[in-house]
């Protein structure tokens, strides 16, 4: 295994900031040399958290700190005086693109970021289009698939136990454009990255649409996949229950069904599945520590070119296809092939027709 040092700088001080740069921070591979905030006093506290010593206050036994880390209030500033191979940033989906423009004009090896890609289809067309010119390697945070509950359910998804796979069926209480990429992503890591065909949509409720992450307050579908497949999804405030799991952003299941058995992972409370073998469960829950540790840990072998990231740029495009696909067959009242087109702005035309 490398043992070659990659540097980060990350932009965004909240809650998912914080996390990606304790995560980064902990890493053997990756080392965290720039941390930025419009808003100083959130980079005050996250320094002392991260042992830095300029700006820890003495309050940080030097045992504890595990490297230089430089703060700043100026993301361009950051970019040019850290140089890093990694751009991370936690933000709000309506800036992703010029994050990106700016990036790619450091000249990063690799631009990491929170889901969604973006708030519709044009700009995360214009997005990924941006990276493949600038030969740009990106990943989006779906850590939630590192789980060990949903590492058995894909283990038993791909030894041939459930026979023929028809169907996999995606549900969350999580509001859209929060959890539908999750969603995506995760029908097509248990179809094998399959490529959909087309999608069929409905939404409804329009009390979500001035939120950062503008969503309907409820949508569901059905998205047909070349090799026969059935992705089922429903999303936001009256999907189904998940009883098993208390913690509302937990209550989320997949299931997938075959010939012979099914086997479900739920967010917050393990997985269990019957198959040719008989019954078997187990436990799990989303953990943002220890996936997003494995998550990062593969940022660092594909910029040693070991291999492609799992959660990487161009497969989270097609589940964000897939998302905006499933919202432009509610607008339009048809079914929607792909690829998608660039088109109408998703969320206008939300607020256009939602009654």
């Amino acid at each position: 295994m490398s043992s070659k040092k990659y540097t980060v700088s990350v932009l965004g001080a909240g809650k998912r900031g914080k996390m990606h740069a304790k995560l980064f921070n902990q890493s053997d591979r990756i080392q965290l040399t720039g941390l930025c905030d419009i808003d100083a006093g959130r980079l005050d506290a996250a320094a002392a958290e991260y042992g830095n010593p300029a700006f820890s206050k003495g309050d940080i036994p030097s045992s504890q700190r595990v490297c230089p880390l430089t703060l700043y209030t100026d993301v361009n500033k950051m970019l040019t005086e850290t140089r890093p191979d990694v751009f991370c940033f936690c933000t709000p989906p309506a800036i992703r693109k010029s994050l990106f423009q700016l990036g790619i004009d450091h000249k990063v090896k690799l631009i990491a970021y929170e889901k969604p890609m973006s708030t519709n289809f044009n700009e995360a067309k214009e997005m990924i289009e941006m990276a493949r010119t600038a030969g740009i390697k990106t990943v989006v945070s779906h850590q939630q698939k590192y789980g060990d509950h949903y590492q058995a359910v894909k283990r038993i998804a791909d030894s041939g136990k459930l026979g023929r796979i028809q169907s996999i069926y995606g549900h969350t209480w999580g509001w859209y454009l929060h959890m539908v990429t999750h969603v995506m992503d995760y029908l097509r890591f248990y179809n094998n990255n399959a490529e959909a065909l087309w999608v069929a949509g409905q939404i409804d409720g329009r009390g979500k649409l001035e939120d950062n992450h503008p969503s309907p307050e409820y949508a569901g579908g059905f998205i047909h996949f070349e090799n026969g497949v059935r992705g089922i999804v429903e999303i936001g405030a009256i999907s189904p229950d998940v009883p098993e799991s208390e913690y509302p952003w937990h209550k989320g299941r997949f299931c997938i069904q075959g010939t012979k058995g099914f086997a479900e992972v739920i967010i917050g409370a393990g997985w269990r599945a019957c198959t040719e073998d008989g019954y078997q469960e187990g436990p799990g829950c989303f953990n943002y520590e220890t996936d997003g540790a494995r998550y990062i840990q593969d940022i660092a072998l594909w910029l040693d070119g070991t291999q492609i990231h799992p959660c990487n740029g161009e497969d989270t495009f097609k589940g964000f296809q897939m998302a905006m696909g499933l919202l432009r067959s509610a607008i339009e009242r048809k079914i929607i092939r792909f690829p998608l087109e660039q088109g109408e702005n998703e969320v206008e035309a939300m607020k256009r027709i939602i009654p």
